[in-house]
C-alpha cells in the first residue's frame, strides 16, 4: 500500500519540469560530449571528423526513415544510408558539384532499389526517401565542404559550431527568463519571440569576436555571420518540429538523454552549414 507522509518522512518531491521541457543537466552532459566528440578530431586528426560526419548521416537518415513510417511511407533504408554516406564523402574529396552528384545518386538509387517492392505506394515512398535525402545528407555535405576547405577548413567548422550552440544556449537562457509572446505556437510552442531576440545577439556578438580573431574579417560582417547562423538554425529547429507535428512525434528518438535523438541535435545545424559556406566563402574566400 502507499505509504502516508508524515513530519518524519516528508512526501515525496517531483522535480519540476524545465520550462524549456528539458532535462537540463543531461542536455548539457550530451551537449559537451558531442562537442567533444566533433572538434577532438577536427583539431588533431581531420579524417576522422569526415568519419564522425558519415556515421551522424547515417544515423540521422535511419531515424527519419522510421519516423516517416508513421505517415505509411517505407523508403528503403540500405541505399538512403549508402547514398548518404557516399555524398558527403563526393564533397569532402570533390567540392560542391561532386555533392550534387551525390544526391543524384543517392535518388537514382533510391528509386532503382524501390522498384524491387512493386508499384504500390511507389510515389509516395520516392517522395518520402527524396526529403530525406535532400535534408539529411544534402545538407551535411556542406559541413564535408567547409572542413574540406585547405589550411582553415576546421576553424571554418568551429565557428559555425560556435554560432549555432550562441544561438541555442542565447536561444534558452531568453526564453526562460523574458519568454512571453510564441513565435510559432502551432509548431513549436516553447519558442518565442524574446528567445529568437536572444539568440540572435548572442550569436552575432560571439561571431563578430571570434571572426575577427581567427580570420580578420571586420566585426560587422561577423555580427551579420552571426544573425544569419542564428536565423538559419532557429528555420531549421522549426522545420523540424513541423515535420515531427505532422508524423505525430515528440522526438525523432531516444538516443541522446536530454536532446531525444540525433535529427534533434542536427536540424539547426542542417541548416546552418549551407549558409555558413555560403558566407564565409565571401568574406573568407579560400586561397586557390
Amino acid at each position: 500500500g502507499r505509504r502516508r507522509a508524515s513530519a518524519d518522512r516528508p512526501p515525496t518531491a517531483v522535480p519540476a519540469a524545465s520550462r524549456a521541457g528539458r532535462n537540463l543537466p543531461a542536455a548539457i552532459g550530451v551537449g559537451v560530449a558531442l562537442g567533444a566528440l566533433i572538434v577532438v578530431p577536427l583539431f588533431f586528426f581531420l579524417p576522422a571528423f569526415l568519419a564522425v560526419l558519415a556515421a551522424a548521416v547515417a544515423i540521422g537518415i535511419g531515424e527519419m526513415a522510421r519516423a516517416v513510417r508513421r505517415s505509411g511511407a517505407h523508403p528503403p533504408l540500405v541505399p538512403l544510408a549508402a547514398g548518404g554516406v557516399l555524398t558527403v564523402g563526393l564533397a569532402w574529396f570533390a567540392g560542391p558539384d561532386a555533392l550534387c552528384l551525390g544526391l543524384l545518386v543517392t535518388v537514382l538509387g533510391t528509386m532503382i532499389w524501390r522498384l524491387g517492392d512493386g508499384p504500390g505506394n511507389y510515389q509516395r515512398d520516392l517522395t518520402a526517401a527524396t526529403l530525406i535525402a535532400v535534408y539529411v545528407p544534402f545538407l551535411a555535405g556542406f559541413a564535408a565542404l567547409l572542413a574540406a576547405a585547405p589550411d582553415d577548413g576546421h576553424l571554418r567548422v568551429l565557428v559555425t559550431l560556435v554560432a549555432v550552440v550562441l544561438s541555442d544556449t542565447g536561444g534558452y537562457a531568453a526564453g526562460v527568463a523574458f519568454g512571453k509572446h510564441p513565435m510559432a505556437p502551432t509548431i513549436s510552442p516553447k519558442k518565442s519571440w524574446e528567445g529568437f531576440a536572444g539568440s540572435v545577439t548572442a550569436a552575432a556578438v560571439g561571431s563578430a569576436v571570434l571572426l575577427w580573431l581567427l580570420f580578420d574579417v571586420a566585426p560587422w560582417w561577423g555580427a551579420l555571420f552571426g544573425t544569419a547562423i542564428s536565423c538559419a538554425a532557429v528555420l531549421g529547429d522549426l522545420a523540424e518540429s513541423m515535420i515531427k507535428r505532422d508524423l505525430g512525434v515528440k522526438d525523432m528518438s531516444n538516443l541522446l538523454p536530454g536532446h531525444g535523438g540525433l535529427m534533434d541535435r542536427l536540424d539547426s545545424i542542417l541548416f546552418a552549414v549551407p549558409t555558413a559556406y555560403l558566407l564565409l566563402a565571401v568574406f573568407v574566400p579560400v586561397a586557390g
